[in-house]
């Protein structure tokens, strides 16, 4: 009986760990429990679904070009990990999960050992918003792109990349099973007491920029409201550092670990403040009106300014056309900025109502329902195995 054909995963921050797993599950759904093996990079989850990591992620979460030149070193020296891993283990194909950066460099090596490597890209770099000429550096670097969103479509025409969209799976995500009155329990808060939810981030630097200012609104916030209660939840991978910020607040907060109480908090909150990313996402899924937030290293802002070509960060706000949750960037996030913003939605039910109803609104646009993204991930994944492998047909 022949070996199960394996596939080199890589995964470097916590949402894309997420996609991992999904994909890694939709796999063996297809072939069965022994019918394919991983390796590769991954976090918690996809530790979960029996993925070895070849080292701790934490280090690679990285956040603006800056902090991306001071960790180009250990970068190249982890995406040569990849590669000589690789070598060992020979792989089937190759998926390498978002960190276009990182993704790139390990595509490029991987390119050199074995040419006829199928390397599969999921989750392009957001051409849409900023420097639509990655479009054609990731067409010479890999064999195909799964696209989870559809606002990338256009601008890989031409490249002779193939691309196939098979939609965001935080669009699949549900809340029904959520029990608000848990994360109320575990804030401690009174039936008619407000949750005013914090999201700092899954990146270590957006943790380390974020922290303060938030701190210093949600202690603003909570002097004029004494019902107002605090809660954190917080990724595996960044909850040493969180503690340690926290530690410099001048208000309690409640921290909240693993993904049920995560997303409990989520339709118990009564507005959140966030950091712009995956999260926006599903809080709106939640019905959680909130403000974004988010900071860079200047050298990194600054040459945003002149690439970026979106007028916002956050996708459903890109997908509305307008700015459906308030977005604060760069030196526009200061305390009293988030406080002003946060107020109406913490004060006024009818501003909650009407913010939570148009970011749902605003998430259908970007392909809500359209089916399991991690299942036509997988499909995609087998038929670049099908020429090398024996495997069973769709």
């Amino acid at each position: 009986m022949s070996a199960p054909p394996t596939v080199l995963l890589t995964a470097t921050e916590d949402s894309a760990d997420n996609l991992g797993a999904g994909l890694m599950r939709a796999l063996r759904d297809r072939l069965g429990p022994d019918g394919v093996r991983f390796v590769g990079v991954g976090g918690a989850r996809m530790a979960a679904e029996g993925l070895a990591s070849a080292f701790p992620i934490g280090d690679l979460a990285i956040l603006g070009l800056w902090d991306g030149i001071r960790a180009l070193p250990r970068v190249n020296r982890r995406a040569d990990e990849v590669a000589a891993l690789a070598a060992r283990e020979r792989p089937d194909a190759a998926v390498l999960i978002d960190a276009w950066g990182f993704s790139l460099r390990v595509a490029a090596r991987l390119r050199r050992q074995d040419r006829a490597l199928p390397i599969v890209k999921y989750v392009g770099p957001q051409v849409f918003a900023a420097r639509p000429g990655r479009a054609k550096k990731l067409a010479r670097q890999v064999d195909l792109l799964l696209s989870t969103q559809s606002l990338d479509l256009p601008y890989y025409e031409g490249t002779g990349l193939p691309v196939r969209f098979v939609g965001n799976p935080v669009l699949t995500r549900s809340f029904v099973a959520a029990d608000p009155a848990r994360a109320r329990a575990a804030v401690g808060a009174g039936e008619g007491d407000r949750i005013l939810l914090i999201l700092p981030g899954s990146r270590r630097n957006e943790i380390r920029r974020l922290m303060p200012v938030f701190g210093e609104a949600a202690a603003a916030l909570v002097a004029r409201r004494p019902d107002l209660k605090l809660a954190l939840p917080v990724a595996p991978s960044v909850a040493d550092l969180v503690r340690a910020e926290l530690a410099k607040w001048s208000v309690p907060v409640a921290l909240l670990e693993g993904s049920e109480l995560k997303d409990d908090a989520f339709v118990a909150g009564t507005a959140a403040l966030a950091c712009s990313g995956t999260v926006t996402t599903e809080l709106a899924l939640a019905g959680c009106p909130m403000v974004v937030a988010y900071k860079a290293d200047r050298l990194t802002y600054t040459l945003a300014q002149v690439l970026l070509i979106a007028p916002f960060i956050t996708l459903f706000n890109i997908a509305a056309g307008r700015e459906v949750a308030k977005e604060l960037v760069q030196d526009k996030a200061t305390g009293p900025a988030l406080v002003a913003a946060l107020e109406p939605l913490l004060d006024d039910p009818a501003a909650r109502a009407a913010q939570a109803a148009a970011q749902t609104d605003a998430v259908a646009k970007m392909g809500r329902d359209l089916g399991d993204p991690s299942a036509k991930a997988a499909e995609a994944v087998l038929e670049m195995l099908r020429p090398r492998r024996e495997l069973p047909q769709a």
